[in-house]
């Protein structure tokens, strides 16, 4: 049962996953490509290789980087996404109030049934 939970956890946060993966990539790819671009550049003009160097060019860049194209991405989806949708009906605050108000009206149709059909209902339809 526990590697069914975890399996669920990761399909349900499958994009995250993926997008983790991407940038993880992305990152040692730039830095890998940037550390042979810094080599030979090095080495056409006669200079020696100094890591150090490599490094504060490279955390630069990968700053330029992170600022202009990573951090407007993640403000205009993610935090566009967050702040509709936390005061949007959709969001978990409207799904309470919802199933409030859906077992107050079942309870109200049929009280003799009602504690019967809630069970039945949570096994069929499991809180995730």
């Amino acid at each position: 049962m526990n590697k069914k939970i975890n399996h669920s956890n990761f399909k349900r946060k499958g994009y995250v996953w993926v997008t983790l993966i991407f940038f993880v990539v992305s990152i040692i790819l730039h830095w890998f490509f940037g550390w042979e671009v810094f080599k030979s550049d090095q080495q056409a003009h006669g200079q020696p290789i100094v890591t150090s160097e490599y490094i504060m060019e490279m955390m630069r860049d990968t700053m330029e980087n992170w600022q202009s194209e990573f951090l407007q991405l993640i403000w205009q989806v993610a935090g566009l996404a967050f702040l509709w949708y936390a005061g949007s009906p959709q969001s978990k605050e409207g799904d309470d109030r919802k199933e409030e108000k859906l077992d107050y009206i079942i309870k109200k149709l049929d009280p003799e049934n009602y504690q019967q059909l809630l069970r039945e209902w949570k096994e069929k339809y499991p809180d995730k």
